[in-house]
């Protein structure tokens, strides 16, 4: 691991994972909080580029953590950074690397790299690592050409959410005008703890169609996943074209659209 956890002004404590790559962030409550010497200032902070933080059950995701930092001697570098759930302190992301670019003699974008293995990340925690996802946020340290340094807590928040999988099936696939089809479907999500995609009930899915060689589709109704994920509905044909699953996301899973299946007519 590549950081020291701080959150705050308070203790911290982290845990290495299997084989190194993920850590336990359990944390003191922490808010928006400077300490340090001197004139040096953390100006803005953006992480990924303003989009949310999606992780699946495989491979590894790394995002940037954009920081500009001003001092009247020049930015050095900085020092520390970390990230992890709001609410419950935990996390997972490694800072394996910053790269900093000189913008004025006073002022620097210092570009923290995160980075996590999906394979280690149920590894990171002593809950059910799915609890992590949602409002997290960034505590960082700064230091000057002149050994100013500041200590700024609560820097950006952004969303770490679960991957997730939706499908789309009409049956039959060529009927008569005005004949009814069936379009069935189901919705996932990442399962951090088992890596693996479990199916998510309960949630409103938009059936959307584009009817053939137009540019856009259009929700035609919403329905609900049941136990299991799966969605099914009925819908009137009433010109050829394709129909999809629409997922709009919440605040802990992300965005998903299912490809569309054709139907024709006969």
């Amino acid at each position: 691991m590549n950081s020291t956890t701080r959150a705050g002004r308070g203790t911290g404590r982290a845990v290495t994972a299997a084989a190194g790559t993920a850590a336990l962030l359990l944390l003191t409550a922490t808010g928006a909080h400077a300490e340090g010497r001197g004139d040096i200032r953390v100006v803005s902070t953006k992480v990924n580029g303003g989009a949310d933080v999606t992780v699946g059950v495989s491979g590894r995701v790394t995002f940037p953590i954009a920081v500009t930092v001003k001092d009247d001697s020049g930015v050095k570098k900085l020092t520390h950074v970390s990230t992890f759930n709001r609410s419950n302190l935990y996390g997972f992301f490694d800072w394996t690397g910053t790269n900093c670019s000189k913008k004025s003699s006073t002022t620097s974008v210092c570009t923290a790299t995160m980075s996590a293995d999906a394979r280690w990340i149920a590894a990171s925690d002593d809950i059910d690592t799915n609890r992590v996802a949602g409002l997290w946020t960034v505590n960082v340290t700064a230091a000057a050409d002149d050994r100013d340094y500041r200590i700024s807590d609560g820097v950006a928040t952004y969303r770490v959410k679960r991957a997730a999988t939706l499908t789309t099936a009409v049956s039959p696939a060529r009927v008569a005008r005005g004949a009814k089809v069936t379009v069935t479907g189901k919705l996932a999500r990442a399962d951090w703890e088992t890596r693996t995609h479990r199916g998510f009930a309960g949630q409103t899915v938009k059936l959307q169609f584009r009817k053939a060689g137009a540019a856009h589709y259009s929700t035609v109704k919403a329905v609900r996943t049941g136990g299991s994920g799966r969605l099914t509905t009925k819908v009137t044909v009433t010109s050829a074209g394709s129909w999809r699953w629409h997922f709009p996301g919440t605040t802990t899973t992300a965005r998903v659209v299912a490809a569309g299946d054709a139907v024709a007519l006969r």
